[in-house]
């Protein structure tokens, strides 16, 4: 006998029960968020003022920092709020548009770091024919096809989720509705299903990774041949982008490549790639790149000027 679904809206259990925990949370999390904001316009700004657009480099990380503040934007205002709440709802059709924002996001910041990744190579191994190879028409073709991935990637998952029956219960453990969660309530068996899921996500993320690491691996081999200062100068513009990877593709991995199942630790490391990393890609792009803090300087220094003149 076929399920229907009549389950119109579902409750989370968000990050804790317990209220003075919750009352924490909202102070930290709120922080984080402001800081999200600020640190991620902040490079936007720099960028296009202090006209680092003309790089491709910079090109992808003011829009690796407008998609934080929209990854995140979409996930921690509704949760901080939640966190206010006695009783966690949120509609059946804003759980399905939080699923695919959120998919559509992460999956495109997922391509924007493998994009960036592929222009330090060329920019390190072929410096010759950098801007020949990454002119600005084949880098808003490649902006484009990280928008496209994700949101194909995307349209799949919610299009795996939106024809399941949901009969009850209607609690989602999360503070957010994710892909494995909303699995677990459905009630029909979601193997076949679960399987498509780790193919879509899963793969991503490896095809994704291993991209990332073949770059960076043919990037240490061509500078074995190149001397000491210049290793350091081409490891300094790598060392950002490798850190970046790191925080993001760690929880990515532990979530979406593995079989349908949740653990209690899933909202932890949840926290840690849509609230962590977004706020952390500002800080470590600015305090290890020296070119984005002489333009932060050289911005300061107009704020300033303007300030004093207009006094």
């Amino acid at each position: 006998m076929e399920e229907i679904s009549n389950v119109t809206e579902f409750v989370f259990w968000g990050l804790s029960q317990n209220l003075k925990v919750e009352k924490v949370c909202l102070v930290v999390f709120s922080f984080f968020y402001s800081v999200i904001l600020l640190g991620n316009l902040l490079i936007m700004l720099t960028v296009y003022v202090g006209n680092l657009s003309k790089s491709p480099m910079y090109f992808f990380l003011s829009y690796l920092s407008f998609v934080d503040i929209c990854y995140s934007s979409a996930i921690a205002p509704r949760m901080m709020v939640d966190l206010l709440a006695k009783t966690k709802t949120i509609s059946y059709v804003g759980c399905m548009l939080q699923l695919f924002v959120a998919h559509f996001l992460g999956c495109t910041e997922i391509f924007i770091l493998t994009v960036m990744a592929y222009d330090r190579y060329v920019a390190i191994c072929k410096p010759l024919h950098y801007m020949t190879i990454m002119d600005r028409e084949r880098c808003n073709k490649m902006l484009l096809g990280t928008w496209l991935g994700g949101f194909l990637h995307s349209i799949v998952q919610v299009a795996l989720v939106v024809q399941l029956p949901f009969c009850g219960p209607n609690e989602i453990d999360h503070y957010f509705c994710d892909i494995h969660p909303l699995l677990k309530l459905a009630c029909t068996d979601t193997y076949v299903v679960g399987v498509v899921v780790i193919a879509n996500s899963g793969i991503i993320t490896l095809v994704s990774f291993v991209i990332l690491l073949f770059s960076y691996i043919l990037i240490l081999v061509f500078l074995r041949k190149q001397s000491a200062e210049g290793r350091r100068k081409a490891l300094s513009t790598c060392g950002s982008h490798i850190a970046v990877v790191i925080i993001f593709f760690g929880p990515c991995t532990f979530m979406y490549m593995r079989p349908e199942t949740t653990f209690s630790e899933d909202k932890m490391v949840a926290v840690f790639y849509t609230i962590i990393t977004p706020m952390l890609n500002p800080l470590i792009y600015t305090l290890r790149n020296a070119q984005v803090k002489n333009a932060m300087k050289k911005l300061w220094g107009r704020w300033v000027f303007w300030g004093a003149k207009g006094k």
